[in-house]
């Protein structure tokens, strides 16, 4: 339960509701997942897999590399939620959709930089932080990819080294959320849409690769 100071002290401060306000809902909205600015996310130091991360890592890369299989969907929870620029899935089967969406679209991906970060002490010891550039291409024999996305990964586990949140910020930066007043509201809407519209086409992946 959130305590309020008596109104004698904030009458001794001088302090309106108004300026209480404010106050409590001041947020630098510079600040990505990682709780940092996008330069100092990109400037953390590259450290080594722990053995535990082994298969997340490696569900992580197939599924960037659109080349998901129904077992790479092992490392969420179930309740897991994703959340990048284009929409937000939650769920599992809605995650899946997702990035079973994202294969039918790029038929190939490379990943030419992937860096596990060091965690920085303000963050649970249970998070993983990712930098990595994604190279798609919608003709999978191009010479050249349609677009490279450079994109910080947030992976948030639970206790039982499960996936629980996955968000994927491009160029380090903040995703828009509903929390950033209302252009962010809209755009948090229509994400949703866009995880629902994709799941109903796609239908959960269940015709992926195997």
């Amino acid at each position: 339960m959130q305590r309020t100071l008596p109104r004698s002290i904030f009458q001794s401060l001088n302090i309106s509701k108004t300026t209480k306000v404010r106050m409590s809902s001041k947020v630098d909205s510079s600040l990505n997942s990682a709780g940092l600015k996008p330069d100092q996310t990109k400037a953390l130091s590259e450290r080594k897999m722990l053995p535990q991360e082994g298969p997340i890592i490696a569900a992580i890369k197939e599924l960037y590399s659109c080349k998901p299989t129904s077992n790479t969907f092992n490392i969420y929870a179930r309740e897991a939620v994703f959340h990048d620029p284009v929409g937000i899935a939650k769920g599992i089967d809605s995650v899946r959709s997702q990035f079973f969406g994202l294969a039918k679209i790029f038929p190939r991906a490379d990943i030419p930089k992937f860096r596990i970060l060091e965690t920085p002490p303000t963050l649970p010891s249970n998070t993983i932080l990712i930098d990595q550039d994604v190279a798609y291409y919608r003709d999978a024999k191009s010479t050249s990819p349609t677009k490279v996305v450079n994109s910080l990964l947030t992976l948030k586990l639970d206790n039982f080294n499960k996936v629980i949140s996955h968000n994927e910020e491009w160029n380090h930066q903040k995703t828009t959320t509903g929390e950033d007043g209302f252009l962010g509201m809209i755009n948090e809407q229509r994400k949703k849409l866009t995880a629902g519209l994709t799941d109903v086409f796609v239908g959960g992946g269940s015709k992926g690769k195997n």
